[in-house]
């Protein structure tokens, strides 16, 4: 969503959306001193980390957070079933994809990404606040499902019958390098299409059409089973949007390469 979209349904009252300031980065962490220098009017900040994930575990860095758990977070940020929620970051969309597949995989119909994120707002000459908002608590409840996922399982199947995406960098799929996980390399079989590859110089996705044409050279067709991984499940989630956009339904595998070397009989592939 462009962000004159967004500044068009915050102006509608009837469709007044819950805005989520998803701000994060895999190194630091959580932006919340971001978000204090200035947010969207309204927004909610919340915290990747904490809120949008459970502990680690064997089930990965990034497991899903409980559905309950996770339902009350939303409602403490006043998000409704039946009202719009509004979902972004600084600029690339990373974070605000976890968000955005959460919410949906929740139950959630009306979720949308502000493309280019905090600083596309600016840029439009979005009005910014400092003070942080204290919602009306909202009415969201958890119905875990409604998005397609893999598990450990069940992912060697996608790789071997369909086309299982690895959503990191080059080097890190390759094993060359790999500066987070305890094991380099990638799952057998997995075809690597960082998500880097999805967005424009400025941050923001790439055309629908444009995006088609990139995932078809990766070999996804009408049809054709889709998934993706990543290190931890988060920037797989921006891979299953830019392929929604594209108009390829894809599954996401949340535990993604950090649950997959929790289990040294699994095999791993390299270069």
């Amino acid at each position: 969503m462009a962000p004159d979209e967004v500044a068009e349904l915050i102006a509608a009252p009837a469709a007044r959306p819950a805005i989520l300031d998803v701000r994060w980065q895999l190194a630091t962490g959580a932006d919340l001193g971001a978000y204090l220098e200035g947010h969207i009017p309204s927004a909610v900040f919340i915290d990747l980390d904490r809120q949008l994930s459970d502990p680690p575990s064997e089930l990965g860095r990034h497991p899903l957070p409980d559905a309950d758990r996770f339902a009350a977070e939303m409602r403490r940020a006043g998000v409704s079933g039946a009202r719009p929620v509004v979902v972004y970051d600084a600029a690339t969309s990373t974070a605000a994809a976890r968000a955005w597949w959460l919410l949906r995989y929740f139950g959630h119909t009306e979720v949308a990404v502000l493309d280019g994120g905090f600083a596309a707002w600016v840029a439009s000459g979005g009005p910014v606040q400092t003070e942080a908002p204290s919602p009306e608590p909202g009415d969201f409840a958890a119905r875990p499902g409604s998005m397609p996922v893999l598990t450990a399982e069940t992912v060697p199947a996608i790789a071997a019958e369909g086309v299982l995406i690895d959503a990191r960098a080059p080097e890190r799929f390759a094993g060359s390098e790999e500066p987070v996980d305890p094991v380099a390399g990638h799952i057998p079989g997995a075809r690597n299409r960082p998500t880097s590859a999805n967005l424009d110089a400025d941050g923001r996705f790439l055309p629908p059409p444009a995006l088609r044409q990139e995932f078809e050279r990766a070999g996804v067709r009408d049809g054709v089973p889709v998934g993706a991984y990543c290190g931890s499940g988060i920037t797989a989630a921006h891979e299953v949007l830019a392929l929604e956009l594209a108009g390829f339904r894809a599954a996401l595998y949340p535990g993604s390469w950090s649950e997959w070397i929790a289990d040294p009989a699994r095999p791993v592939a390299r270069g």
